[in-house]
C-alpha cells in the first residue's frame, strides 16, 4: 500500500548515487509536469491525480526538443503516460519506453530515460 506524501515533503531525485532535493510535493500539480535541471540532467517532473510522482528526461527523442515536461499526463490501457507536445507520442511513465512507435526516425530506440523519485517527510519537532 502507497501512501500519500504530507503536503510539505520534498520531492527528490536520483541521478547516480546522489539523491537531489527538487520541489515540494504540494509545488507540483496534479496532471501537470515541471522540468527541473537535477545533478546535469534535464528531468521532467510529473505528480498524476493518484499522487505518483515520476521523473523521466525532458527531451522529446523524436523531436530533439525540450519539451515533454509541457505534454499531457493520461493512462494507455492503465499505463501512466505522457504525451510529446510535439508528435504526440505516448510515453511509459514508470518505464520511459514510447508505446507508439519503437525508434525514432534516425533509428535511435524511442525510449526517455527514467529516475528514481522519492518524498521524504520533513522531521518533526520535537521528535
Amino acid at each position: 500500500m502507497t501512501s500519500t506524501p504530507v503536503a510539505s515533503a520534498m520531492v527528490e531525485v536520483a541521478v547516480g548515487d546522489a539523491w537531489f532535493p527538487v520541489v515540494p510535493y504540494d509545488s507540483l500539480v496534479p496532471g501537470r509536469g515541471v522540468a527541473a535541471l537535477v545533478g546535469g540532467e534535464q528531468i521532467a517532473l510529473y505528480r498524476d491525480r493518484a499522487g505518483a510522482v515520476h521523473a523521466v528526461g525532458n527531451r522529446d527523442p523524436f523531436s530533439g526538443a525540450y519539451v515533454l515536461s509541457r505534454g499531457l499526463l493520461g493512462s494507455r490501457d492503465g499505463v501512466p503516460v505522457v504525451l510529446s507536445p510535439m508528435y504526440k507520442q505516448a510515453f511509459d511513465l514508470r518505464t520511459g519506453v514510447c508505446l507508439d512507435e519503437d525508434a525514432t526516425p534516425d533509428g535511435t530506440p524511442a525510449t526517455l530515460p527514467v529516475w528514481p523519485v522519492r518524498t521524504d517527510s520533513p522531521p518533526t519537532h520535537g521528535s
